[in-house]
């Protein structure tokens, strides 16, 4: 008799990913940092200006990296150009936070007028003079581990190729940065002008949501890939915990934090306006920049310039047309935000570079020395500091930006034309 018993073989329950004890860690140490600053606001301390400017500046660090995680690992729920426009939106939210606090003093408080733009044009400026060079650094040294494998080629390690699909954000970027001169022009942010932004922001978010996603399906480094490991059900509420707590410390710190940065230029003698200007968004975007170079440490350095790249058209539009109705909220009476002399130049500086870094990547090619070139004249401006030094430095933006440019003159048109095409993958 023929033994027909059939036998069975039980796989072992597969158990839900968690995250680990030093994840947790991570969290719970921003928690940690964010809590005096919790404590100073409830209980209304202010010891004195360096103080706050640390403990308020510390809690807006921390919650900064919890809102960068939880964005992060929301991409494994939103998909596509999409999901980089919205991660680098909230990535960003901090600096928006201090720089509409400043525009809606403004409003009522003149002295603060020059701080609302002087912190939107530090940020602006460090993101593509300092953040797209160090991206492009990495990304080419991590490509000099896959050309000895032999799974890229060896211009991979001079040249970082970003997405077809990136033409999107660069051609909107083009746009936003040759209307930015209209600014220095008219002397002021008006109303209308600003209205006209956000309008430009809501077209570049419907148009990165029709663009098709593509075949990549990376897994996301760091904390954001411990989040995005969890089940469903745990990710999205411990995603949406994340955002509330970092939002909720990101508002009760703006303010003191914005007002510690003025009050202890003096207390340190330092000029306040460049505490404003530099250290402000150094806090601010710190998370930005670590987020980015994970990807590029990752081989992922066309999803870590692309990132920073949305940064920017979130800057240009979004933030700087806010700020003349956060000014008319506050108080401001001139229907829009004025403008000075210095912020003039800042602002016709921030444009020039924009138009550099636009013809850089414009044939969706980064070359090593254009990353370079990014850094050295980015710190020319901390040592050409009058007049006549911002002046020539956007002269050199443009003159350069004209003959990068005419060498890729080719790829101009289609990335103006991207904005208002049917977007491709």
């Amino acid at each position: 008799m023929t033994d027909t018993t059939t036998t069975r073989i039980v796989e072992p329950a597969s158990h839900p990913p968690r995250m680990g004890a030093s994840a947790w860690g991570r969290i719970a140490i921003c928690v940690v940092l964010a809590l005096p600053a919790v404590v100073f606001r409830v209980t209304g301390s202010a010891p004195n200006p360096v103080v706050d400017l640390l403990v308020f500046g510390g809690a807006v660090v921390a919650a900064s990296f919890l809102l960068a995680w939880a964005a992060e690992a929301a991409q494994k729920d939103i998909s596509g150009a999409l999901a980089i426009a919205i991660l680098a939106l909230i990535a960003v939210l901090p600096e928006y936070a201090v720089d509409l606090y400043y525009a809606f003093r403004s409003g009522y408080d003149p002295a603060y007028e020059q701080f609302a733009a002087a912190n939107m044009t530090g940020s602006n400026r460090l993101l593509l003079g300092f953040g797209w060079p160090l991206v492009v650094v990495i990304s080419l040294l991590v490509a000099r581990r896959f050309v000895r494998e032999g799974s890229m080629p060896p211009i991979a390690t001079r040249v970082l190729e970003l997405e077809r699909s990136a033409r999107l954000d660069i051609g909107f970027l083009a746009l936003l940065a040759v209307v930015a001169f209209l600014i220095p022009l008219m002397g002021s942010i008006p109303m209308w002008f600003g209205f006209v932004l956000l309008a430009a922001f809501v077209a570049y978010l419907w148009r990165a949501a029709q663009v098709p996603d593509g075949d990549d399906d990376e897994d996301l480094p760091g904390m954001a890939g411990n989040l995005a490991a969890l089940p469903r059900a745990a990710r999205r509420w411990t995603i949406t915990a994340l955002f509330v707590v970092a939002a909720a410390v990101i508002l009760a710190s703006a303010e003191p934090f914005a007002d510690a940065l003025v009050q202890s230029g003096s207390a340190l003698g330092i000029d306040s306006y460049f505490l404003v200007q530099w250290l402000a968004p150094i806090a601010t975007e710190a998370p930005e920049f670590i987020v980015a170079a994970l990807f590029a440490l990752r081989g992922m350095g066309g999803a870590a310039i692309g990132t920073l790249i949305a940064s920017k058209v979130n800057q240009w539009s979004l933030l700087v047309g806010s700020l003349p109705i956060a000014h008319v909220l506050g108080g401001g009476t001139s229907g829009g935000l004025p403008l000075d002399g210095r912020q003039v130049e800042e602002f016709v500086l921030t444009a020039s570079q924009t138009v550099l870094g636009v013809a850089i990547i414009i044939a969706l090619r980064f070359h090593r020395w254009s990353a370079i070139a990014l850094v050295v004249l980015f710190a020319l401006q901390f040592v050409v500091t009058d007049t006549s030094g911002r002046w020539i430095l956007s002269v050199v933006h443009l003159v350069a930006a004209a003959v990068v440019f005419w060498i890729n003159r080719g790829d101009v048109l289609p990335t103006l034309a991207a904005p208002f095409r049917r977007p491709v993958a």
